[in-house]
């Protein structure tokens, strides 16, 4: 069934002439010959959308436009009308109307209208059965999905919490690695330990092993007193090493030193200094990859990839998005001092349509301008950036119609592999898992795709 429609017109003729249209194409419609009748209809029974005449005995088709809008705003009312102008159809929008039709109806207009004013409707219970649930949540920050891939995560990470593997978190930045990371320890038996994060990207390379070991007094020409090190100051808790695969050759063989004895050794000083830790790293790259290839030390990368945690991209969680999203504008509205309760159905197609390149941080930066410049209470596509209002879904064509436009089946199969990988984020590890390949099957062919 496509949808259940009301039809309401004081012509019984085309009342039926319509009612069968719609049944013959798998609605499930009903039809009424007043509007004051139908009104009663609507309070009996469910309905996806209303389909009125404008000009009608009795009660007239605005006036029952705006009752039906009044009462049930999450109906959609297409007005259908035999004189059509633009005085009339501003009527009908400014009394609640969905869309607006002319007679004699198109029947294949019509059921291009009703899809798209069904899949409104959905869309907007959706957007309202989110905000009541992220108004729900307590816990500020914590992970929010409903999705195929966050419920494996889930899982995953309250299957690996307890244990005192060292864990390897793996996605694309922007996706909430350290949140993983978090919940992790929260689920540990080091929860009331301390949890220190450091990105390893963001130390001067100078200073990384100043900063992960610490240094006594005098080590070095700064070093006016001694200074614990992060694994010090972890100590008990969680260190968490983000991109991971960003440290220094030089200072690569010194962790695995560290992870393997549990004892660290500050600059500067003889005496090793006992730590006890659990180790979690994330990495954006492929870090398999980069081991098997010299950029990274093999030996470290098993040593902290006893388990992996792949953290899905946003473009990947569905409408996780406006879960998310929603969650973004109760905060940002909260702390800008705004009425702002939630986002526009047309806005949030807008926000699902995009691949959100960025992810969850590019999402949360997005909520947060947008709630900036609004002056309504719901966020609106104008209130989007510009790059996401123009966004259109792209579509990869690997043969056409015409019998010369067609591609030979390893041409098919290049296209998709590196479709795949791209949406991998370039991480092969990934992409050969989804593919059904084993990596070095994925490399070679790669390799002969000169990628």
């Amino acid at each position: 069934m496509r949808g259940r429609i009301l039809i309401v017109d004081d012509d019984s003729a085309m009342c039926r002439m319509v009612e069968t249209a719609l049944q013959r194409r798998v609605f499930a419609a009903t039809s009424s010959t007043s509007a004051e009748a139908a009104l009663a209809l609507l309070h009996g029974a469910e309905h996806d959308v209303v389909v009125t005449d404008l000009n009608m005995r009795g009660m007239g088709g605005i006036e029952f436009c705006g009752r039906v809008t009044a009462a049930r705003p999450d109906v959609p009312v297409i007005v259908i009308t035999a004189f059509g102008s633009l005085e009339t159809a501003v009527q009908a929008i400014r009394a609640g109307a969905y869309d607006f039709l002319t007679k004699p109806v198109d029947v294949e207009a019509l059921v291009l209208t009703l899809d798209r004013a069904v899949a409104y409707r959905s869309l907007r219970a959706e957007v309202r059965r989110l905000r009541e649930q992220v108004d729900r949540v307590t816990a500020p920050g914590c992970m929010i999905g409903e999705s195929a891939p966050m419920r494996q995560l889930f899982d995953v990470v309250a299957r690996a919490a307890p244990s005192e593997a060292s864990v390897l978190i793996v996605g694309e930045t922007g996706t909430g690695k350290e949140l993983v990371a978090r919940a992790l320890h929260d689920g540990s038996r080091r929860a009331k330990g301390p949890f220190v994060a450091v990105n390893c990207a963001a130390l001067p390379e100078a200073l990384v092993e100043s900063e992960l070991f610490g240094h006594v007094r005098g080590a070095f020409t700064d070093a006016r007193s001694s200074r614990p090190g992060l694994f010090q100051q972890a100590n008990g808790g969680t260190l968490f090493l983000d991109e991971v695969g960003e440290l220094p050759p030089a200072m690569q063989p010194k962790l695995l030193r560290v992870l393997q004895e549990q004892r660290v050794r500050p600059v500067g000083s003889d005496v090793d200094v006992a730590v006890d830790i659990r180790l979690l790293a994330a990495t954006h790259r492929d870090l398999e990859t980069d081991a098997e290839e010299g950029r990274f030390r093999q030996d470290l990368f098993y040593r902290i990839n006893v388990v992996q945690i792949i953290v899905p991209a946003l473009r990947a969680r569905g409408s996780d998005v406006l879960r998310l999203a929603q969650s973004f504008v109760t905060a940002a509205a909260l702390r800008a001092g705004k009425k702002v309760a939630g986002i526009s159905t047309a806005a949030a197609q807008k926000l699902l349509a995009y691949p959100w390149p960025g992810n969850v941080r590019e999402l949360e930066n997005t909520i947060e301008r947008a709630v900036m410049l609004t002056d309504y209470e719901q966020l609106t596509v104008e209130d989007l950036p510009p790059k996401v209002q123009a966004h259109e879904p792209l579509h990869v064509i690997v043969a056409a119609g015409a019998p010369d436009e067609f591609v030979p089946l390893a041409e098919v199969e290049r296209r998709y592999i590196l479709s795949v990988l791209e949406s991998a984020g370039g991480n092969r590890t990934t992409a050969a898992r989804i593919l059904g390949l084993d990596r070095k099957t994925l490399y070679r062919k790669l390799q002969q795709y000169g990628s």
